[in-house]
């Protein structure tokens, strides 16, 4: 039996006994498909609790599934999508926003990972020009590539930047529960309040076995969401096992209690490595990921024994990330194997 324990990603992680509990309690008798059933109702009612009457809720399959749909509500083959150049629809999703909608893209270069209006500010012109691309929407992650997260402030000036333009923004939101127990605000705070568009909510990575949901806060955006959900086949017919397993992730605050664990992980392993005097933090590790200058020979030897992921090689930058299963075991062991590599390598 593998017994591996990661830090190479919290998708590595395993399901919550409450969320399995959930999908099995779903799985008794027959109930109605793609949506009409008891389940799927009460998860959009936990959401709108969250979020506010306005928040409609269309449940996908997966965080690409969500980006795509979320992009195609939003904007048309004309528009252009901004975005940092290490966003994950740039990066990460083999090219499935840009050819699922036909935007062009418009990636920025950031020392953190975060946009702000200053870096916005330039690609917004050419409105009312057939010759150019028509800026649409606004991509921004939460937590982001880099680990870092947006306050609410950040958001906000963001959204008063490019609402009078008559655009979107938009929210990744794969790891925001980090993004909110570490800023000790509420989901609808980080959201809502702060003039975000649309939300790709994620839960996959902090608990849940799959399943995403687009969070729409604009009712010109849910209206046919419904329609680009089903044209991007990211329709559930089975949609009860998707939804069932929000229920207990907003209910009973599940969603929280996962991620301020995975957090504090994060802070115990960051103690750990800067103890060790040969790691550096790339960023502020403000939620689950770190990034960490390693000398390349000790990340090689560790990765004998251990999965993490090189976030780049040129620059022995290696990439952390805690789990809300992962365990004080698990970081002691791997800094033991970390002092030992330091001591046989002469670090």
């Amino acid at each position: 039996m593998n017994t591996m324990r990661s830090f190479g990603s919290d998708n590595n992680s395993g399901v919550h006994p409450l969320i399995l509990a959930a999908i099995s309690e779903a799985n008794i008798n027959h109930a109605i498909g793609y949506g009409s059933d008891p389940w799927t109702e009460k998860a959009q009612q936990e959401i709108k609790l969250q979020f506010g009457e306005n928040a409609s809720a269309f449940f996908v399959f997966n965080g690409t599934g969500a980006n795509v749909v979320s992009i195609n509500a939003c904007a048309r083959s004309f528009h252009s999508v901004i975005c940092t150049d290490a966003a994950h629809i740039v990066c990460d999703e083999c090219g499935a926003p840009s050819k699922a909608s036909g935007c062009l893209f418009l990636p920025i270069q950031t020392p953190d990972g975060k946009l702000t209006p200053e870096l916005i500010r330039p690609k917004l012109q050419g409105f009312g020009d057939q010759h150019h691309s028509q800026p649409k929407l606004v991509y921004i992650s939460q937590c982001t590539e880099w680990g870092t997260v947006y306050s609410p402030e950040e958001i906000k000036a963001i959204a008063d930047l490019i609402h009078p333009y008559g655009m979107y923004l938009h929210m990744d939101g794969a790891r925001i529960h980090n993004a909110a127990a570490a800023l000790g605000k509420t989901l609808k705070e980080i959201t809502v309040d702060c003039g975000v568009d649309i939300l790709s909510f994620g839960g996959t990575k902090n608990g849940m076995m799959m399943g995403e949901a687009v969070i729409s806060f604009r009712p010109e955006l849910t209206a046919d969401l419904r329609f680009y959900r089903k044209q991007a086949a990211q329709l559930f017919s089975k949609m009860r096992y998707a939804s069932c397993q929000f229920i207990p992730y907003l209910h009973d605050n599940l969603w929280l209690t996962n991620a301020s664990h995975a957090n504090k992980m994060a802070q115990i392993l960051r103690e750990g490595l800067l103890a060790t005097g040969c790691c550096s933090l790339v960023q502020s590790p403000d939620a689950n990921i770190l990034l960490v200058k390693m000398p390349a020979a000790v990340s090689a030897k560790l990765l004998e024994k251990h999965f993490f992921y090189i976030w780049d090689e040129v620059n022995e930058i290696v990439r952390f990330v805690t789990s809300w299963d992962t365990t004080e075991d698990d970081i002691q062991s791997f800094l033991k194997d970390l002092n030992d590599s330091l001591s046989e390598l002469n670090v």
